[in-house]
């Protein structure tokens, strides 16, 4: 990739940002404070939210670009690179960083837990929209932080940092879960898409050369990330994207025992299902019957 800049330590990024580094694995980042720059690719091997505060071109995360315009939060976890469009011209930097590195809550409740922020996985057309009040408990819980990091290090200070990074989190996450409700009419027809999409996916042979359709191939048709997809049909019907899937599969599968002609075996293979066991395991799983039973019930 062209024009990548590489930040695999806190450090590296507080020096390109003209920011001193007060703890080698955190930091509360001014951006007003860096120096004047083009848009670049960045690379970022630790986890970083950015409060942007200023138009720099149409950020990239992944394939699609961001739902993104100043005053919002974006997420982004180690490993991940992030890309920028812009036209080359040169921007004043302007907002608030949180970026602390994994190393920081290992052995804490907030690392066994990290998996739970799954916003840190969204890509695209999924930043966080702030409220001026939702702005304002942001930057407090920067200032807090911030404020541990301008004390010297003592026996309190991990923990301390730790607790409030984590307060943010879960501020986000009820953030998030407003979002999902005020901006319906940016998700309207999600749902149905979700439906109108396996419904053409078994009118196919695409269960007989895929497989059974997953969820990250569901969220790619759709072009949304799969953890945003799963968080959405969540909170839309109250089951994961994967029950919602096998409910579905469960409805093609009692369609089609109907055609007693065809034996359970070929039914599942129909389906996508790799091996006939794993079919009637789920089935009755589902429905509370085999399918042989289910197709008995019928005569």
């Amino acid at each position: 990739m062209e024009n990548l800049r590489r930040f695999e330590t806190v450090q590296d990024y507080n020096t390109f940002n003209n920011q001193e580094t007060l703890h080698p694995l955190v930091s509360v980042i001014d951006m007003s404070k860096a120096n004047p720059r083009k848009a670049s690719n960045m690379y970022f091997g630790f986890y970083t939210v950015f409060l942007k505060e200023v138009k720099c071109g149409d950020l990239r995360y992944g394939r699609e670009t961001y739902d993104y315009q100043e005053g919002t939060l974006v997420f982004i976890a180690p490993g991940q690179v992030v890309s920028v469009d812009s036209s080359g011209e040169i921007y004043q930097p302007k907002g608030y960083a949180l970026v602390f590195h994994s190393d920081l809550i290992h052995g804490t409740a907030l690392g066994r837990h990290m998996p739970d922020y799954t916003f840190f996985g969204y890509q695209s057309n999924e930043a966080l929209h702030l409220s001026e009040r939702e702005r304002k408990i942001v930057l407090e819980c920067f200032s807090k932080i911030e404020y541990e990091l301008d004390h010297a290090i003592d026996k309190h200070s991990k923990r301390l940092i730790v607790s409030n990074i984590e307060m943010l989190l879960n501020y986000c996450v009820r953030f998030y879960d407003r979002q999902f409700i005020t901006r319906e009419n940016i998700h309207l027809g999600i749902l149905e898409r979700f439906e109108h999409l396996l419904n053409e996916y078994y009118q196919t042979d695409k269960p007989q050369t895929v497989g059974l359709p997953s969820v990250a191939y569901c969220a790619s048709e759709l072009n949304i990330s799969p953890k945003y997809f799963g968080d959405l049909i969540k909170k839309e019907t109250g089951t994961t994207a994967q029950e919602y899937i096998q409910l579905k599969v469960m409805d093609v599968a009692k369609e089609r025992i109907f055609d007693q002609s065809k034996s359970v075996s070929q039914i599942a293979y129909e389906l996508g299902f790799k091996y006939p066991q794993h079919f009637t395991r789920l089935f009755k799983q589902r429905v509370g019957h085999s399918p042989n039973e289910f197709r008995s019930s019928l005569n």
